[in-house]
C-alpha cells in the first residue's frame, strides 16, 4: 500500500517570475483539495499574499511534512535534499530550471500528473548522499553532505595540486591536478560528466572518483563500491588553500596537510516520480541521444 499524504510543502527560491507564478499556483491548488501546506520560511518576502502562517523553516517542514514539492531546478533540489534526507519526508520536483535530471513534473498543468502521485501512483526510490569531512591535527573542522558531488579544487584561483587517495585506508594513487570530483550516481550526470566521468545508474551502490585536469595520461575515473571510505591527504607543499565544494553551493576551506574524508552518508533522499518515469528516458531527452531505430 503506497503511503498518502496529508501535509504537503512547497519549497525552492524562484529566480523568475513564472517560478513566483507556479508557487502561487500550487498553494491554492493544493489548499483547495484539503491539504494542509507548509511553505519554505525562505519565500515570505516573495509570496506576500500567502498568509504567514503557512510558512516555516526547512527543518520544521522535514518533521511535520509528508511530501515535499520543490520548484525550480536541481539546484533547489540539491538544497532541499541536503537537509530532508534527515527526515522521514518524500520529495518531489516541479522543473522550473533547465536541466532538470531531478524535477519530473511540468509547470504548465502540473494538476493531472501530481493528482495521480496523491492519489498513490507514482515511483518512489531512494538516493544516497556523501558526507564531506575535513580534519586537521586529527580534529573534524567542517563539515556538510552532498547529493551530487564533494569536489576538492585549488579554490578561486585555478592551480595545479598534489593529493594522495586512499579507500578504505589503502593507497590507491597520488595525484597532481586541478583537483578531483567524487559523485554519487546522483550526481553523475552533474559536473562529474563534464568533467569525463561515466554516466552511474541511479540506483547503483557506487561512488565515481574523477580526476580534474591530472597531469598524467594514465589517470582515469575510477568507480568504487560506495560502502568504500574515501580518504584525500593534501600536499602540505601546496601553496594557498583550496576547498571542498559539496553540490556547488557550499565550501569548505582545506589547508596544506589536511585529510578529507568522503564517505556514504546515512541518510536517504526519498525521491518519487510519476508513474511513467523512466531513467533512461530522462536521459535521451536531456543528453540528446539517439531515438530508437526500429
Amino acid at each position: 500500500m503506497k503511503k498518502t499524504f496529508e501535509v504537503i510543502a512547497i519549497i525552492g527560491k524562484p529566480r523568475a517570475q513564472k517560478a513566483v507564478q507556479t508557487h502561487k499556483e500550487l498553494f491554492h491548488w493544493l489548499t483547495s483539495k484539503g491539504y494542509k501546506v507548509l511553505v519554505d520560511d525562505r519565500l515570505i518576502d516573495i509570496l506576500v499574499d500567502i498568509p504567514r502562517q503557512h510558512f516555516f523553516s526547512l527543518v520544521r517542514i522535514g518533521r511535520e511534512a509528508d511530501l515535499a514539492i520543490v520548484v525550480g531546478g536541481d539546484g533547489n533540489m540539491l538544497g532541499a535534499a541536503r537537509v530532508l534526507s534527515r527526515f522521514d519526508v518524500a520529495v518531489i520536483g516541479v522543473n522550473r530550471g533547465s536541466l532538470g535530471f531531478l524535477t519530473d513534473l511540468n509547470p504548465e498543468g502540473f494538476e493531472t500528473a501530481l493528482e495521480a502521485v496523491l492519489q498513490g501512483e507514482y515511483r518512489e526510490e531512494e538516493r544516497f548522499l556523501l558526507e564531506a569531512e575535513i580534519h586537521r591535527h586529527g580534529q573534524i573542522k567542517s563539515h556538510n553532505a552532498a547529493l551530487n558531488e564533494a569536489v576538492l579544487h585549488p579554490g578561486q584561483v585555478a592551480h595545479m595540486i598534489e593529493f594522495e587517495v586512499y579507500i578504505d585506508d589503502t593507497f590507491a594513487f597520488s595525484q597532481r591536478s586541478d583537483g578531483l570530483i567524487v559523485s554519487t550516481p546522483t550526481g553523475s550526470t552533474a559536473y562529474s560528466l563534464s568533467g569525463g566521468g561515466p554516466i552511474l545508474s541511479a540506483n547503483l551502490n557506487a561512488i565515481s572518483l574523477v580526476p580534474m585536469f591530472p597531469h598524467t595520461l594514465s589517470s582515469r575515473p575510477l568507480v568504487v563500491d560506495a560502502n568504500c571510505r574515501i580518504k584525500l591527504i593534501v600536499s602540505p607543499d601546496n601553496r594557498g588553500t583550496q576547498e571542498v565544494s559539496c553540490d556547488g553551493q557550499i565550501s569548505l576551506p582545506v589547508s596544506p596537510g589536511d585529510e578529507i574524508h568522503i564517505y556514504q552518508s546515512p541518510n536517504r533522499l526519498k525521491l518519487i516520480h510519476p508513474k511513467d518515469y523512466s531513467y533512461y528516458h530522462v536521459l535521451r531527452n536531456k543528453l540528446g541521444w539517439s531515438s530508437k531505430l526500429f
